[in-house]
């Protein structure tokens, strides 16, 4: 097959640089698309058609070639770090990937072409996917088979210790990244799009799908966390632990803004003074006014911490019982309700 280029190099540099070879390579021959498809025979040629005749329908996304991981043949380590793979990724996207290990896929050239990777072994093929969800490339799949040989006759360069650590110490900076810069990120493009938020605000407040106690929870949890005393760190543990709860993200990470610059003040003021009782002969006694600052809360620390939790449960609590009693309220109006 004289029409075949090959690209060789010394030494072996692991899987992902040699992918980001082969994607320079093709984008300067003048490619659009490239399939890439693992060379040990768990994949089959006779599905490569499948990828040509979704990206028909889907242009510039990446298409993952999406296994059967439910066969008996899977061995169990496989099916581990493919669960595994599958919940980080969700976690730092919001996108559900049904395969995010499948090394056969179909990468838009062109949409990654300006993009400076890291990795350069097995962990390249997450840190793409994350990376390009976060650019905005679409990520989708389709079946294909696969097949895994006998434990004797496989095949394999992946070393368990070594690549498992590398992909977790991945996964550990992209979630960093994703908390303290993506999500607040594509929060506050969204603030800017007034529009955008209201429709985000009216999808999600009225999602069919989910139970008003599912909203309302997500809402107060939202308002708790966004007093809670934990400055600079609310949203960061907000979203993982609406992530880890089950809880509608877009509602908490909206609620959770309850502590905006201008609405810092009052909240000091609230905490301070809910915080008094509690206090004895110690209390101190403020008033609202501009002398409210960091030094306020540095003088008063221990009334200020108690009475920002205190104050926390209240308002979160008060939010989900307003926002179930608003709920029920519109579902009355609807037509089709009594």
């Amino acid at each position: 097959f004289p029409f075949i280029h090959t690209a060789s190099y010394q030494p072996n540099k692991g899987k992902g640089w040699a992918l980001r070879q082969a994607f320079a390579r093709a984008t300067a021959l003048g490619y659009e698309y490239a399939i890439t498809i693992d060379s040990d025979g768990q994949h089959f040629a006779k599905d490569l058609p499948v990828f040509i005749d979704k990206l028909e329908t889907v242009r510039g996304a990446i298409i993952i070639g999406a296994r059967n991981m439910n066969q008996a043949s899977v061995p169990g380590k496989s099916s581990f770090g493919y669960k595994l793979s599958n919940f980080w990724y969700k976690v730092e996207t919001g996108i559900n990937c049904p395969d995010t290990q499948s090394g056969y896929r179909l990468y838009p050239l062109l949409r990654l072409q300006d993009m400076r990777f890291f990795t350069v072994k097995y962990e390249f093929e997450i840190e793409v996917l994350v990376r390009a969800a976060w650019k905005g490339v679409g990520i989708d799949s389709v079946p294909v088979s696969v097949y895994y040989p006998p434990a004797g006759e496989r095949i394999s360069h992946f070393r368990p210790f070594r690549d498992f650590t590398r992909v977790g110490l991945l996964n550990t900076v992209l979630v960093i990244i994703t908390f303290l810069y993506i999500k607040p990120r594509n929060f506050f493009r969204v603030i800017f799009k007034k529009q955008t938020l209201k429709k985000m605000i009216r999808e999600h407040l009225f999602n069919p799908h989910e139970s008003d106690a599912l909203k309302s929870s997500s809402i107060a949890f939202g308002v708790f966390m966004g007093i809670l005393p934990i400055w600079g760190f609310q949203l960061i543990v907000a979203i993982f632990l609406a992530v880890l709860l089950k809880l509608n993200k877009a509602l908490v990470i909206i609620a959770a803004n309850i502590s905006v610059p201008p609405m810092i003040p009052v909240i000091v003021f609230l905490s301070i003074k809910t915080g008094a009782p509690f206090m004895g002969n110690h209390v101190a006694d403020l008033s609202f006014s501009r002398a409210i600052t960091l030094r306020t809360i540095g003088d008063h620390l221990q009334q200020y911490v108690i009475g920002s939790i205190v104050l926390s449960v209240i308002a979160g609590l008060s939010a989900g019982a307003l926002s179930m009693v608003y709920l029920k309220l519109t579902k009355r109006k609807q037509p089709g309700h009594a």
